[in-house]
């Protein structure tokens, strides 16, 4: 073989070479993202020619998220029962603006891709069968969801309110207000589905996020409850003295902390601080604890431990801390503490449990497409395995708790149901004093044997402005949840 030959035949060895490159990185290293592209037609199709699976209740079945047929291209349109009120929980499916909420954490379920689908995928072939993807189960219980969803949007609030077995981590209900519906960006109509987005979007109000689990705020008074499992594991007890001054100076500032309102404290126990939610001995209790002590306290009530229910969870925290200003400041909630309303909630939820912290989830079981098979259960399951307070000293606090409900306002409340609770009024903004505070609500129900715990927030005040608690504004909320869970009255 001549030389020019030669380099013609290298040069065509090299081009099929590269070749047979190009096509193994298109097909084997890059398949799963041209697969997944929004722009990928065929892809789209295809998913669109399955029964997209349900999304369930564990109580009586409930159906939250099914499909309907259509006469277009795309076979199946999502439709969502009563879609403002689970939002937050199904999130959305969309041709054009993808997925979200519970729709983005188990789409391999729900669109039948999974591994575990494989055997009905392969029937489906076979049999001929119109393919179907899984189904979801979730711990929500409608009739809790619905009572509070009905009470906070009939008042037009801005929060959220998120309930939980106690025992067990099972997510009951969660609730953000306002809302959106989903049902708007599941059309087929492109130019509807974009005017839906562009006015949920542009909305101030942030209907599509789910405030229970991606904000976070300060706590306020609800935060006293982790400092009182602290002091109790500290050695005191409820009947503790405490001091009933009206203020405290803040060390190393001129600076003054007051009890709500300049107040003396009504009484001079541990049991009263709680129950008449007295800032100064709270503070006071911070500051001789620590910062160290208080965040070991913390981290067994899950706060710093990343949550996937599976929707991921913005991160609680209970900032520097870095002087005693600061502790006496974040005893009482405020100062750089900042919970999202689940993980409030896993403070009356903890002390519920006898001081241990259970792993929220909202998932009970993963199903195959007809319901009747069971792919995967989730059982309950520790968050940290180590008790933020002992059994005994969970059992003082509740009775310290019964004590602050007792002293609570707001409806709801029933003879029959012995609710132990603590409330919150959060300062917030650049000017506190002259901004409508948050209204916060943590509690259990009952108390001897906790079924439900609930954390509420209101933001702003609700329609109470600068007048208003946690009693006068979230407490009813977190009662209709209560009252929704154990029936009866």
């Amino acid at each position: 073989m001549n030389k020019p030959m030669r380099r013609v035949g290298i040069a065509m060895i090299t081009m099929v070479v590269l070749l047979l490159a190009n096509i193994t990185y298109i097909q084997v290293v890059k398949a799963d993202d041209y697969r997944t592209d929004s722009r990928n037609r065929r892809v789209l199709l295809e998913e669109y020619s399955r029964q997209r699976g349900s999304i369930v209740s564990q109580f009586n079945g409930q159906v939250l998220a099914d499909v309907t047929d259509t006469d277009d291209k795309l076979k199946f349109e999502r439709h969502y029962i009563n879609g403002p009120m689970y939002a937050p929980v199904t999130g959305y499916y969309s041709v054009r603006y993808g997925s979200g909420g519970i729709e983005r954490a188990e789409d391999d379920i729900l669109n039948g891709s999974d591994p575990r689908l494989f055997v009905r995928r392969l029937s489906d072939m076979v049999t001929g069968r119109d393919p179907r993807g899984g189904s979801v189960q979730l711990t929500i219980n409608p009739a809790v969801q619905q009572a509070v969803y009905n009470l906070m949007s009939s008042k037009g609030y801005t929060g959220a309110a998120v309930a939980m077995n106690p025992k067990t981590g099972e997510i009951l209900a969660m609730v953000s207000t306002p809302s959106y519906d989903p049902n708007e960006l599941a059309s087929h109509d492109s130019t509807a589905q974009q005017e839906a987005w562009t006015k949920f979007t542009d909305d101030p109000s942030n209907p599509m996020i789910n405030r229970a689990i991606s904000e976070t705020y300060p706590p306020g008074s609800t935060f006293k409850l982790l400092v009182a499992a602290a002091e109790l594991e500290n050695g005191a007890t409820a009947s503790t003295p405490v001091s009933n001054a009206p203020n405290v100076k803040l060390p190393g500032t001129n600076t003054t902390l007051e009890n709500y309102g300049g107040q003396t404290c009504p009484g001079t126990t541990f049991k009263d601080a709680l129950a008449h939610s007295c800032n100064v001995p709270f503070a006071t209790f911070a500051g001789e604890l620590g910062a160290d002590k208080l965040r070991e306290t913390a981290a067994n009530f899950g706060i710093g431990t990343p949550l996937s229910i599976p929707l991921s969870v913005a991160p609680s925290d209970l900032g520097e801390m870095d002087s005693q200003g600061a502790l006496y400041q974040s005893g009482i909630g405020q100062r750089d503490v900042r919970l999202t309303p689940l993980q409030d909630l896993m403070l009356s939820a903890t002390i519920a449990n006898g001081g241990m912290a259970m792993k929220p989830q909202l998932i009970k079981s993963l199903l195959g497409a007809d319901l009747s098979e069971t792919l995967e259960t989730f059982s309950p399951e520790e968050l940290t395995g180590t008790p933020a307070l002992s059994k005994e000293n969970a059992a003082v606090l509740t009775d310290m708790m019964l004590a602050s409900e007792a002293n609570t306002k707001g409806g709801g409340k029933r003879g029959d149901i012995q609710i132990a609770s603590k409330t919150g009024t959060a300062e917030h903004g650049t000017d506190p004093k002259a901004t409508p505070p948050h209204a916060w609500y943590t509690a259990f129900a009952p108390a001897a044997d906790p079924q439900i715990a609930v954390a509420v927030i209101v933001e702003s005040g609700g329609n109470r402005g600068l007048a208003a608690t946690g009693g006068t504004v979230a407490a009813e909320i977190g009662r209709a949840a209560i009252n929704a869970q154990l029936g009866g009255g």
